[in-house]
């Protein structure tokens, strides 16, 4: 294990919250299933060569992140909580005067709006977005008219595989633009810490260049989002308001 350092650094964290950082890396890598358990105290004051004092400090650390659950059988990660099912719904709706340029769409005109929130275990919303589709595109797509003209009835359709489907089919095929706003709001007169929130904007074109669908996916509450994309040709661009 390298020396402390005098100019601060790696070396200069607490042994204690090294090797925390060591363990939750161990549990990202590694899938626990329900039961399973860590080393032993004894067993970690080895393998770091520290008292059984810093891997307690260590355990401590996990046990308040939600990380690891400790009992009479000894330290095992956390079972991780069951999420509920993303809830989805359509309607058909005038878009906003901005959103109705960027489709083509007439003053007035409705286009169909389709609505996904993901939910935490406690029912919190963790992802919501919201995608309007072209007006042309559905009058042209069978699958998506019969949608329009289901929702314009007033009939709630219960299977919305098909549109899912025809989403992430559009998605893998179609030229991919995505813009990222991230927000930090105060409020005054208290003392509680900034609200952050992400909001992407995401546009799909066909071949032509022609605008087909555009979302918006808003993360209303997070701590951690990585932001993976297997197509190197799609960048991202992040705009700080000052």
């Amino acid at each position: 294990m390298p020396s402390p350092s005098r100019s601060g650094g790696p070396a200069a964290t607490p042994k204690y919250q090294r090797i925390a950082a060591a363990l939750r890396r161990e549990l990202d890598r590694a899938a626990h299933a329900p039961g399973g358990r860590l080393p032993s105290e004894r067993t970690l004051a080895a393998r770091y060569q520290v008292n059984r004092q810093t891997i307690r400090a260590a355990l401590r650390e996990l046990r308040q992140d939600g990380l690891v659950v400790t009992g009479r059988r000894g330290t095992r990660p956390a079972p991780a909580p069951f999420p509920s099912p993303p809830r989805s719904r359509l309607t058909l709706v005038t878009a906003p005067p901005s959103l109705a340029a960027l489709l083509g769409m007439r003053a007035g005109e409705r286009t169909l709006v389709h609505h996904r929130s993901e939910l935490g275990p406690a029912g919190e919303t963790l992802q919501h977005a919201v995608t309007y589709l072209c007006p042309e595109l559905v009058a042209r797509t069978p699958e998506l008219a019969g949608y329009r003209d289901r929702t314009a009835a007033g009939v709630r359709d219960e299977d919305l595989g098909p549109l899912h489907r025809w989403l992430e089919e559009s998605a893998a095929n179609a030229r991919i633009a995505e813009t990222l706003t991230m927000t930090r709001t105060r409020h005054p007169h208290t003392t509680a810490p900034a609200a952050c929130g992400l909001t992407v904007r995401r546009t799909l074109h066909d071949g032509a260049g022609r605008l087909i669908a555009l979302t918006d996916l808003v993360f209303p509450s997070w701590d951690r989002l990585t932001i993976h994309r297997d197509r190197a040709a799609t960048g991202f661009r992040v705009t700080q308001a000052h």
